[in-house]
């Protein structure tokens, strides 16, 4: 077991919520304005979380925090006081969140077990629209191209996404045109790291597996999110031009060749985050068998 004094975890602690402060103050100041944001909003309403729990600093499971048991943390689930201290009790931690555990384990591994796969070209958010009307998800921004040439570039072009929560938000008229079909059953069978929507998943992980993972590894998994979505919306058909999101034109062969530079960019990144992810998820699962042996 580790132990941090109070002034040390209080320090990370500081410096974890000035980090989440920092990447979240737009999202904010667009919310207090009342207003809707097509690519931040995505990061909080779809994963269902919010800055101010991003903001609460975790140290992970075996961290006995020194001082800690006068605050509101030892009134927090799965947390044990021991004298002054605070810990996570990560039996029944992993016990609670034992099919959690197995499917991130799961998924995290399988996914880090194939190669990276470019050549969807971002086309998921293309699907979302293809034949569709005015009410689109993002119906208050205009579309680059006029309808017929946003269908076109479905139309003339290979739709290959392997990711089923980007699948089920596709038109029914694009739904068949996808040349693979994902199923939440399935998922584990097609997920692979040179998705966008499995890079920003790494979040999705952390949230769920939080106070069980570091605060260091969600914050690092949140960080890449934002810049994956900033690249999925600007390779999607929305002008998000007035918000200084220059497009990633996929309707063109210079498009298609830098969205895919990216798109492995940004897959060899989410694997180095699986590689840190997976242990911590592996030690959890071993907590879990010791709350069942």
């Amino acid at each position: 077991m580790q132990r941090l004094a109070e002034h040390d975890w209080r320090a990370r602690e500081a410096a974890h919520a000035e980090r989440i402060d920092a990447m979240t103050a737009e999202y904010l100041a667009w919310r207090r304005r009342g207003d809707r944001h097509p690519v931040l909003d995505f990061l909080f309403d779809y994963y269902g979380h919010t800055p101010g729990k991003l903001r609460r600093w975790h140290p992970g499971p075996g961290v006995l925090l020194e001082g800690a048991a006068h605050t509101e943390r030892a009134e927090w689930a799965h947390m044990r006081v021991e004298g002054d201290g605070v810990i996570l009790d990560g039996v029944s931690f992993a016990a609670a969140r034992a099919t959690g555990i197995a499917f991130a384990r799961r998924i995290l591994a399988r996914t880090l077990e194939r190669p990276i796969q470019t050549g969807c070209f971002g086309l998921h958010e293309w699907a979302m629209v293809y034949r569709g009307t005015a009410d689109r998800r993002h119906g208050s921004w205009p579309l680059r191209l006029a309808p017929e040439a946003t269908d076109a570039v479905i139309d003339e072009g290979t739709l290959r996404c392997t990711h089923f929560d980007a699948t089920r938000f596709f038109t029914p008229e694009a739904l068949p045109r996808n040349e693979l079909s994902p199923t939440r059953d399935t998922q584990e069978d097609f997920e692979q790291p040179g998705c966008l929507h499995a890079g920003m998943d790494l979040y999705r992980w952390a949230l769920k597996l939080a106070p069980g993972l570091p605060s260091d590894l969600t914050a690092d998994a949140f960080s890449l999110a934002c810049e994956i979505r900033e690249l999925d919306m600007r390779a999607s058909p929305y002008d998000l031009s007035a918000l200084g999101y220059e497009p990633v034109c996929i309707e063109t062969a210079d498009g298609r060749r830098d969205y895919a530079e990216r798109q492995r960019a940004f897959g060899e990144r989410g694997n180095a985050l699986r590689r840190r992810m997976l242990p911590a998820v592996e030690a959890l699962a071993a907590q879990g068998e010791l709350a069942t042996a």
